[in-house]
């Protein structure tokens, strides 16, 4: 094991916490990574905003069917069961409650759960998308992000300083190092890796960490 989870150990580890039978959202780029490791006896009900439900994995090279993409423009193959529709019935969808579960990725998470998902900069998706939609229709919102930034700043902070995707929004997040509940404005530390001290974990984050009840390791499979 490294000092850090890679980007699919951390989707590895979100995806323990969907429920069979939930219906979930994957956002755009890492998050997709979610849908490959689903526990073996369940099984979620995928959806995307461009309007599918029920999707599968990617097709094998040479095999895309490209009127069958996700909202990231990536080739999927459907299950049986799936079903297309409008976007606009796909936001009703979101708006309506009707989704159990959105996975997204994070530039910042604030400690009262308060999202910065997004840029106008030349490497970011220019535009906010449907994760605003997202974050205040699906029931349950969990990011997965690296714990801080490439030049080593916190992305878990006491407040946002990035445009807001969504306030209040994010009920836990999955990190390269922890796994950190938003629990009455603050965050409370679930799991961490066994590598690394509270005290070196807590210089990472630029928030208070909090304890309630016991802190697991943070154990992963190699994938």
């Amino acid at each position: 094991m490294s000092d850090k989870l890679s980007n699919a150990q951390i989707a590895w580890r979100a995806a323990q916490d969907i429920e069979d039978g939930a219906y979930v959202n994957l956002g755009i780029g890492f998050p997709e990574m979610v849908a490959k490791f689903q526990p073996p006896g369940r099984e979620a009900i995928f959806h995307t905003e461009n309007g599918i439900l029920n999707f599968g994995e990617a097709p094998a090279a040479g095999q895309e069917d490209w009127d069958l993409i996700n909202a990231g423009k990536k080739a999927v193959t459907l299950k049986p069961g799936a079903a297309f529709f409008h976007h606009a019935d796909s936001f009703a969808m979101v708006r309506g409650g009707h989704l159990d579960v959105a996975i997204l990725g994070a530039y910042q998470v604030a400690e009262n759960g308060d999202l910065a998902n997004w840029s106008t900069g030349p490497k970011g998706v220019p535009a906010v998308g449907g994760a605003m939609d997202l974050v205040h229709g699906a029931k349950r919102v969990a990011v997965i992000t690296e714990h801080v930034t490439k030049d080593g700043k916190p992305k878990l902070l006491d407040r946002c300083t990035l445009p807001l995707t969504g306030v209040a929004c994010v009920t836990r997040v999955y990190t390269s190092l922890a796994v950190i509940d938003i629990d009455a404005g603050r965050f409370v530390l679930r799991e961490k890796l066994a590598a690394i001290s509270f005290e070196a974990l807590q210089a990472l984050t630029g928030a208070k960490l909090h304890l309630q009840g016991a802190v697991t390791d943070l154990i992963v499979p190699e994938v």
